[in-house]
């Protein structure tokens, strides 16, 4: 039986969307790119130099049939580009210069703005690049989603043979951006994962706001701000299925949440887990990929008004292919 993900590969292929990829010149990207447009996953771009690009994937075996090349320096709209990201960020005291270096010279952002004009339905980028890079081209060239409020990431997470979550499935958040989320950002972050998962799996998201404390058993700060976020998420989606704060036992096993939790109306049950902040999220995501040989996917980013999703710089061929398929499909939603 195929796997949640190998679904949502499937289901990419069904409407495949023009994702831009702009480190073409990196390996990894190159065999990912021909294999995404090969099983027709992805209607790829690539940003480079066309004789660089070529050479790279002549010596990788890499094939770039079906595959669209911009060089960042003489696209046909480039001054339309550098206009746009003049005026987007010349609040912040930019030149007209500083945007021309900015286009020309950093290909996370031209694939951004690529994204911003519709020439590229979203990017997918981080191969060789930080996150802070890729989080600050889709934050200053794509823009917050005014309702969510706050840039984050989350991680979708796929065990064999776990009896947790949705038969092993889950959606980690946020792994990759905010370092310690205040309550109003916190609820943005679990708002835009539950999305996440439902846009994917068309089912119910049974969200745990995650603490070292279950429903009172422990008192601090940390705990506080996860029970405010808690009343915010009410307020704002009081049709989702959230409940806090609560340790990561009493979120997916149903035998300790009967002790730690009765009552809940998630606890137990939880497929996507909100960690209190970045530190948790990030070991606990690296873990589970690393002990537990689990298939992870993102970071996704999110909280923007369009799709993108970074990359661990320690990526795999096939990383680079699921997070497409999943940019993909947050792109067919919009």
């Amino acid at each position: 039986m195929a796997g949640h993900i190998e679904k949502l590969i499937q289901k990419a292929k069904k409407d495949p969307k023009n994702i831009v990829l702009p480190e073409g010149n990196e390996p990894r990207v190159l065999k990912a790119a021909s294999t995404l447009a090969s099983l027709g996953i992805a209607k790829v771009i690539l940003v480079g130099k066309e004789d660089e690009v070529k050479k790279i994937a002549d010596e990788n075996s890499a094939s770039l049939d079906k595959i669209r090349i911009i060089d960042q320096d003489n696209f046909p709209r480039r001054e339309e580009l550098i206009d746009t990201f003049y005026n987007l960020r010349k609040h912040k005291g930019i030149t007209r210069d500083d945007a021309e270096s900015a286009v020309s010279g950093n290909c996370v952002y031209f694939a951004a703005l690529l994204t911003r004009m519709g020439v590229a339905d979203g990017f997918v980028a981080g191969a060789s690049h930080t996150t802070s890079n890729v989080a600050r081209a889709a934050l200053y060239c794509l823009g917050l989603d005014r309702e969510i409020g706050v840039l984050s990431s989350s991680f979708l997470v796929e065990l064999d043979n776990s009896p947790y979550g949705d038969e092993g499935l889950f959606i980690f958040g946020d792994c990759g951006i905010v370092p310690d989320p205040n309550p109003v950002r916190l609820a943005g972050i679990a708002i835009s994962s539950s999305r996440i998962y439902e846009n994917f799996f068309g089912r119910k998201a049974r969200v745990a706001l995650l603490s070292y404390s279950s429903k009172g058993s422990a008192r601090g700060n940390s705990v506080d701000k996860v029970l405010k976020a808690l009343e915010i998420i009410r307020k704002k989606s009081p049709g989702l299925l959230v409940d806090g704060e609560l340790q990561l036992d009493a979120a997916v096993v149903p035998e300790v949440a009967k002790i730690k939790a009765p009552g809940s109306c998630i606890a137990g049950r939880a497929n996507v887990l909100i960690f209190p902040n970045l530190d948790a999220g990030n070991i606990s995501y690296k873990m589970v990929q690393r002990f537990a040989n689990a298939r992870v996917v993102g970071p996704l980013l999110q909280g923007l008004t369009k799709p993108a999703s970074d990359l661990s710089r320690g990526c795999s061929v096939e990383e680079i292919v699921d997070t497409v398929a999943c940019t993909v499909l947050r792109a067919q939603k919009c």
